[in-house]
This record gives structure tokens, sequence and C-alpha cells, in this order.
């Protein structure tokens, strides 16, 4: 695989100076966490966006294009190239508009950016498949909620002699639950709901989605957990049930946020990982927020719940 050395900043601001002349060159400055590549702020309206390795050259050039597919079904904003290229051989680079506003981290989601969220996830639904494959986006099948629940209880385990976590939380999840809880058909999914990908302004409107690079065509639980992680469970859920998605959907994206939440902050705690605690533990606070549909102890079949 190939792979350069990381760039400096040297290295950025020649590559911004000849992307955008005039003057001394802009500055630029790394972001700081949760990039997938090498991301730098070019002045005030820009971000640099360096692939490290072949492979993630490979998704950068598939999102660029990506972007274009997606971009009319969306009511959120998607970043622009405004110059694309390779910043060491075979490895590529985006400069791209900077969406205004911050993380999920910074600002709350209000009740108008949970319908942006839910603008989002029906748009998603609308992109067609076949061409988003076309684009060579892969297709991924569902994980299994039934082995992800079994991780998730030896992992609960584990927080409960650190006193992180009460293992009796998981009790609501049983085997038959689990096996309730299929994946529906097949969508367009971002897959990387993170709360650093999601563009929030200070009234709590969602503004943008970053970082297409991990899309794929699979279970859109997967988002509907990506946000429960990222902005709480009841937001997320209500922003699924107003794009349309039923109980079986919306309840296995909570399940998978909850097991998945456990499981990292037992990795890290352990030291098989060397994030930082903090937003870890955020993250499970998040996921394990109380929801009604929670009250539910007996899901019917209906018109909604192939969605």
């Amino acid at each position: 695989m190939t792979q350069a050395p990381p760039p400096t900043a040297d290295t950025v601001r020649r590559l911004a100076r000849s992307l955008l002349p005039g003057g001394d060159g802009p500055d630029v400055r790394p972001v700081a966490e949760g990039a997938e590549h090498s991301t730098w702020w070019v002045g005030s309206r820009h971000v640099l966006r360096l692939a490290p390795d072949r492979d993630r050259a490979v998704r950068q050039r598939r999102e660029l294009r990506l972007r274009d597919l997606v971009r009319p079904h969306l009511g959120v904003g998607v970043p622009v190239s405004v110059a694309h290229g390779e910043w060491a051989a075979g490895l590529t680079y985006t400069l791209d508009t900077r969406l205004p506003g911050g993380t999920a981290a910074d600002h709350d989601v209000s009740a108008v950016g949970e319908d942006d969220l839910a603008g989002l996830l029906t748009g998603l639904r609308e992109v067609p498949v076949r061409e988003a494959e076309a684009l060579g986006v892969p297709r991924v099948g569902p994980r299994s909620l039934e082995a992800l629940r079994r991780a998730a209880v030896r992992a609960a385990e584990h927080l409960a002699e650190a006193d992180e976590f009460a293992p009796t939380r998981l009790a609501q999840l049983t085997p038959p639950a689990a096996a309730q809880l299929t994946a529906p058909a097949s969508v367009l999914v971002h897959h990387a709901l993170h709360g650093e990908h999601l563009v929030v302004s200070a009234d709590g409107r969602v503004r943008g989605i970053l970082d297409w690079t991990g899309a794929v065509v699979g279970d859109p639980a997967e988002d509907i957990a990506g946000l429960a992680r990222a902005v709480g469970a009841p937001a997320a859920v209500r922003a699924a049930t107003l794009a349309g998605y039923g109980a079986r959907p919306c309840l296995r994206g909570l399940w998978l946020a909850r097991c998945d939440t456990v499981i990292c902050l037992s990795e890290t705690v352990r030291g098989r990982d060397a994030g930082p605690l903090p937003p870890l533990r955020e993250q499970v606070r998040r996921a394990w927020e109380a929801i009604l549909l929670e009250r539910v102890t007996e899901l019917r079949d209906g018109p909604d719940e192939a969605l």
C-alpha cells in the first residue's frame, strides 16, 4: 500500500498556495480530531483533506462523485470540491468549501434540526441504489444484532468491574427481541454519522453532513444508530420516525448504538484502544437515553415496518 509521510504544515501551505494563489497564501492549521484523512483548515472558507494511503485515495475519488449524486436528494448541505488532484504519487486531495457552523458537540440539535435529520434520512433512501453502486459504493450486509448483544454483555461485565456501567441495563434486549429486530431493505447509508460529521448551527439547525468516504449500500439502522450516539436516542428516533421508518428499524438502530457504545467504552477502559474516555462516556449517555418506544413489548407487522 502506497503511503507517504504525514504532510507537514509547509507541505500543506505550498499546496494551498498553489490552489488559492494571491498574497502570502492562506493560513493553514490542522483539524484537531475525528478526521479520517489528514485534514487542514485553509483560511476561513476551505478545508483541505489529504488521503494518506491508496485505499483512502480510492474512497476519496468515489466520494467526489457520490456527493454530486446525493446533493439533489438531501435537504442539508454537502461540501463542494473547488479543487482536487494528487498531493503525492497515487494519493489524492480535495479542497472543499467549508460549511458554516459547529459540530453536534458544539451545539444541541433543535426540534427544527430534527426535521433536518429526517430530511437527510429520507433523502438517503431516495438515492438510486444502482447509481450509487455504479460509482463503486460497496454493498454491505446487516450485522447480527444477537452477536453484537452477546459481545456487549461481555463488555458490560468488564465495565461493571470498573464501576462504569450496570450490566442489568442490557437485559432489556433479550435474544428473542434481537431476533425480531431484523434489518430493513438496503438503502444508501452514510455509515459515519458521528457528531463531528454533523454541521450544526448555533440555532440548532443541521446545516451539512461531512465525510462521505465510508458510505455503503446497506442497513439504514446503522445511520439511526450513528445519530443516537451523536445527538441522543430520542432525537434520533424522532428523526427516523419523521422519515417514515417504523418501530423495528428505529429500535434496531437504538440497540446497535447501545451495544456499540458499551463495547467501545470497554475496549478503552481496558487499554485496548487509546481513544479518550470522556467522548465515549458521552456517547454511552446519549445512546442510553430513554425513549417511549422502548415500552413496546410486542411488535406487529404494519405497512411501515418494511421501511
